[in-house]
Parts: C-alpha cells; sequence; structure tokens
C-alpha cells in the first residue's frame, strides 16, 4: 500500500476498520503503534508516523498499543492477491519457514539469494525477514501467555525464541509489560488442553455460504459440522492439531488443541488461510457490483470469501478424487486422538502419498496413476503448490501433467495456491448460473466478460456458485406441474 500521509489521517480519525493490517499508526509522543481502528482518542496530526508492518513499528522502537491490540489485526490483504517476491514471501513467512529453516531456507524456497529477499522486504515492510518473524513469535507469545498454564519457559521456546531472555526482553519491548503482567491482564479462559482465542476478518464476512461450503464437503474422519462449529484435524510441521472454528458476529472462535505448541503460530496462519479472512471484501464488492447480473447478489451476501484447503497434498486429491477419499484419509492418514468429537485421522503426509504403490489409491486406475505422478512431482520439488510458490510457474507444470483438465489447474489454483482470480469457465454449475443470470453460456464468451471482473474471479464463482444453489433449491420445492411448464 502506498502510505499516503493525508489518506492515512482521515483512515486513523474516522477509526476506519477497512484499513487494520494495511498499515500502523506511529505515536512519536507515547511511542506506542495502533491499528486505524483503535478506539483511543486519534492522536494530533504532527504526531503521527505510519508504518507499513508491526515489525517495522517494533524494529523503530514503538510498543503495541494495550487497548487495540495492534499485531492481532487482521493480515494486509496484498499478501492474498501478490504472487511477487515480497507477497510470496510474506505468505511462508505467516506460515513459520523462517523459525523452521531460517532466512536461508526461506530465500531457497523463493529462488532468490538472501540478499535478495531482505533488500525487498526492507524497502516495502521497513523490516527484513527476521523482524517480520521475530513480530510473529511475540504474538504467538502472547496467545500461549495468556490461553495456557504452560510455564514461561515452556512458552518461550514453543514461540521460536532462542532463550527465555530473549523471551522477556521482546515482550517487554513489543507490548510494555512482563511476560507475567501479560498473562495477569489478558487471562482468558479456556478447556484444558486447548487454546482459545478469536481470529480477526476485516469486515464484512459472509459466514453461512463459507461454512455451509465447508460443511458439505467434510471428509468424515478427518472433518466434521458439530454444534454449529467446523471442526477438523491439521496436519502440522512439528504435529497435529484439532481446529474447532465457530461463526461469531465479530470474529471466529477458535479452539486448538495440538500436540507440540512450537506450532501455534502455523496453524493459525493456515486457519486464517483456509476461511480467507485476510481478505480485502471491500475492494472485491466494488468491483463485482459494477456487473448488473452480480450486484444483486453482492449486495445479498457482501464479504463473500474462497474457502481452500491447508495443504497442498490434500488440495490435490479433493480436486482430482471425487470419491474415496475418506477411505484414503483412513487407510494412509495418521491417527489422532479427539476427545471432543469423532475425528480419527490427519490427511496423509504427501511423502507417504507419494511412495504407495498406486494399486492402493482409491478410484479409477487412470486417476490412481494421475495421483502417484502428482504425488512423486511434489516431493521431488517438480511441482510447487505451497503457499509461497509462483502462481504462474505452478500453472505451467501443472498443465504439463498428462489428464489434468484446465478445470482441475483453476480449481487447485484457487484451493491451493489462493490466486483470487483463478476462473473455471467450463463448470456445469458455473454455467448454469451464468445462464439464468443472463451472461454468456460458453466457456470462451464467458471468460471474456469475466474480464471484468479481474483480479476477483474467485469471486464471483462463489457468487454464481450461490446463485445456482438458489435455483436449484427452487426448483426442488415447485411443485411438479410448475416445474413441468417451466
Amino acid at each position: 500500500m502506498d502510505l499516503d500521509f493525508d489518506r492515512c489521517v482521515r483512515a486513523v480519525q474516522s477509526k476506519d476498520a477497512r484499513f487494520d493490517g494495511w498499515f500502523f499508526t506511529a505515536v512519536l509522543t507515547t511511542r506506542i503503534y495502533c491499528k486505524p481502528s483503535c478506539p483511543g482518542v486519534p492522536p494530533k496530526v504532527e504526531n503521527m508516523s505510519f508504518l507499513p508492518s508491526a515489525a517495522a513499528a517494533q524494529q523503530a522502537g514503538f510498543r503495541a498499543c494495550k487497548r487495540c491490540r495492534p499485531d492481532a489485526s487482521p493480515g494486509s490483504p496484498q499478501w492474498n492477491t501478490r504472487a511477487d517476491l515480497v507477497g510470496r514471501a510474506m505468505r511462508l513467512i505467516a506460515d513459520g519457514l523462517v523459525d523452521r529453516e531460517g532466512v536461508q531456507g526461506l530465500a531457497v524456497r523463493l529462488g532468490y539469494s538472501a540478499r535478495q529477499v531482505e533488500r525487498q522486504l526492507l524497502a516495502e515492510l521497513g523490516a527484513g525477514p527476521l523482524a517480520l518473524a521475530r513480530a510473529q513469535r511475540a504474538q504467538t507469545a502472547r496467545l500461549l501467555i495468556e490461553t495456557s498454564d504452560l510455564p514461561m519457559g515452556d512458552v518461550a521456546f514453543a514461540a521460536g525464541f532462542s532463550s527465555i531472555r530473549t523471551f522477556n526482553d521482546t515482550i517487554r519491548q513489543v507490548f510494555g509489560l512482563t511476560p507475567t503482567e501479560v498473562r495477569r491482564r489478558g487471562r482468558v479462559a479456556t478447556t484444558p488442553g486447548a487454546l482459545s482465542f478469536r481470529l480477526p476478518f476485516r469486515a464484512p464476512l459472509c459466514t453461512e455460504p463459507l461454512f455451509a461450503w465447508l460443511a458439505a464437503a467434510a471428509i468424515s474422519p478427518m472433518e466434521e459440522w458439530r454444534e454449529g462449529a467446523y471442526r477438523r484435524t491439521l496436519r502440522l510441521p512439528h504435529g497435529h492439531g484439532i481446529v474447532t472454528l465457530r461463526p461469531l458476529p465479530d470474529h471466529i472462535g477458535c479452539r486448538l488443541t495440538l500436540t507440540d505448541f512450537r506450532d501455534l503460530s502455523t496453524a493459525i496462519s493456515r486457519c486464517r488461510w483456509m476461511l480467507d479472512l485476510d481478505a480485502d471484501p471491500v475492494a472485491v464488492d466494488e468491483i463485482l457490483s459494477g456487473d448488473s447480473a452480480l450486484r444483486p447478489w453482492v449486495a445479498k451476501n457482501p464479504g463473500i470469501r474462497v474457502p481452500r484447503w491447508p495443504n497442498a497434498a490434500e488440495a490435490v486429491a479433493r480436486t482430482v478424487l471425487k470419491r474415496g477419499l475418506a477411505r484414503m484419509v483412513t487407510d494412509h492418514g495418521e491417527p489422532v486422538h479427539d476427545p471432543e468429537g469423532r475425528l480419527t485421522h490427519a490427511f496423509p503426509d504427501v511423502l507417504a502419498l507419494a511412495a504407495l504403490d498406486p494399486e492402493v489409491l482409491p478410484g479409477p486406475p487412470e486417476l490412481r496413476a494421475l495421483l502417484s505422478e502428482m504425488f512423486a512431482a511434489m516431493t521431488r520439488g517438480r511441482l510447487d503448490l505451497d503457499p509461497g510458490s509462483d502462481w504462474w510457474r505452478a500453472r505451467a507444470d501443472l498443465k504439463d501433467v498428462p489428464l489434468l483438465t484446465f478445470s482441475a489447474v483453476e480449481t487447485i489454483a484457487m484451493r491451493a495456491l489462493g490466486d483470487p482470480d483463478a476462473f473455471v469457465a467450463t463448470d456445469p454449475g458455473i454455467r448454469a448460473a451464468a445462464r439464468r443470470l443472463g451472461l454468456p453460456e460458453t466457456p470462451l464468451e464467458m471468460t471474456r466478460h469475466a474480464a471484468r471482473w479481474q483480479p476477483w474471479r474467485a469471486y464471483a464463482m462463489q457468487h454464481l456458485r450461490i446463485a445456482h444453489s438458489a435455483e436449484t433449491r427452487r426448483q426442488s420445492v415447485m411443485p411438479r406441474s410448475r416445474r413441468t411448464r417451466a
């Protein structure tokens, strides 16, 4: 985002929550930093300075506001729409890669030198990869302090700090409190063995179709819809987790049970990724409302989101296979213990899937061979579908896979890569909805028409799916005589 001073001032003075995560306000007199929607009295204009990231504010010596908690604001939506070096780096840092593999590991995954990565991040965000990862560690530590009974030493190492002294110094610098004071000030009641907290989002958020889609697509051994919440298992770098996500008016309630607390920040990042919580709904709705055919649906469902899958292997399997996924998870997934429900397995590791004889996979022979080939390509580095991948290179590699249709390529781009402009013009449901809305129906004509929806064509698809579902439900309850005449 271009930090135009006057524009930022107007956002702060109006407490506009749409800009939370886009930039941070540093108050020069108090040495604190806030998000634009901070409920406190706005500082004088001459005392304001604006920074592009929480890490930049912390690196400049500002501490987080205790009222608005800017470190917990929604992430910048630009990382969802950018496939350049900085966008890819930010998605990988959010997934915890720097904590696991260091800056050099980040550079290798991006295909650049560590110096180039550092230079680009500093230029755009005012902080390098280590400072950005440190800001994330501080946020993870605060969550563990507030929502668990872990001793502070265990919190420090679980959050990724190399020493207790560094942990104590960072918490005091970032929050202006000692770890003990943070626990005393912000203690949240939670279930023993679980961590409970809020996932903020950029309003509006249309939760009904988002959670309805997840519930309808749930695979019983690893997902369920239970008592108004979506529950699933997660495969994580150091173990597995079970997450419960509940839609609430001003946030998503999240409860996590982890086998290793070092996975907390990664688990949170993947939950936000699945629900597309860092999107900019105002920008999306503004573009899509420009089409008269979509305008009524955008008005009816403002803040639509594009659900995704938390790992690439799962997205590939769910795209290629329509049946047999439950058996694949049960036969080859990792067993988990769920004290609260019926979840029994996490999705299989891609290395384990690549090592399987294709004959033991579900589905017709040609799909078994296709899956086996794709899993092998992912383990050998010939097919990179992780959050930090290059979207266009990944698409090119997917198009080279025999038997993989254009529809499957775009679906993987949407559900695994998170490309907000992925579009499947050949989808039967999309074509049926287009016909009912008076839009072009043939794939070529629809693709031409959809150019006006860029760069948000994946969100337009969600509206078309909702329109198709509404018409299908209407037809199902229509009396037989009226259906015949129609």
